[in-house]
């Protein structure tokens, strides 16, 4: 299976497209939960385009070289928004869905968590992995053959900022 490389300009029009499925399906939904750290450009771009409030949920479970291994999935303690209250219908975005452990894990861990009663939550990705054990309501590209996927910010992770310095400086 070969890797998958992404542009920038690809991975913004996948969002748009995201976007635009979404609003096809007629579904209405009153708040958007982003999975940070791959979710939080999804989230904030449809957050911008439906004008709906945003909350973001920080998970991690990738670790080791490339950040390639997935280990233990570990939640944040609260889920961070600028609204009183979370919104009844949720739409809960990723940048992807690999092994769907986040997403199926994050589902119970948001009705666990909330002061307010969820009436519903749908899921939204840009790229669906055949190895996903959960499949997401909405998603732009399903990948039969699970290809690594690299994404345009991914070369920030092997950067640190005496490096960065050095580009921006020549």
């Amino acid at each position: 299976m070969p890797d998958l490389y992404i542009s920038w300009s690809d991975y913004h029009r996948k969002i748009e497209q995201l976007a635009a499925q979404i609003y096809q399906s007629g579904w209405e939904f009153n708040q958007i939960i982003c999975l940070a750290r791959g979710g939080l450009r999804v989230g904030d771009i449809l957050s911008r385009i439906y004008n709906q409030p945003l909350a973001i949920l920080a998970t991690s479970s990738y670790s080791g070289p490339g950040k390639q291994e997935r280990g233990y999935l570990t939640f944040s303690r609260h889920l961070t928004m600028t609204t009183e209250k979370l919104g009844s219908r949720i739409l809960l975005v990723d940048d992807l869905v690999d092994s769907g452990v986040t997403l199926k894990e994050t589902i119970p861990w948001l009705k666990t968590h909330s002061d307010t009663p969820i009436e519903e939550i749908r899921t939204a990705v840009i790229w669906y992995k055949a190895c996903s054990v959960i499949k997401p309501d909405y998603y732009v590209d399903y990948l039969s053959d699970n290809p690594w996927i690299h994404q345009p910010f991914e070369h920030y992770e092997f950067m640190n900022p005496a490096e960065l310095l050095e580009v921006v400086s020549s």
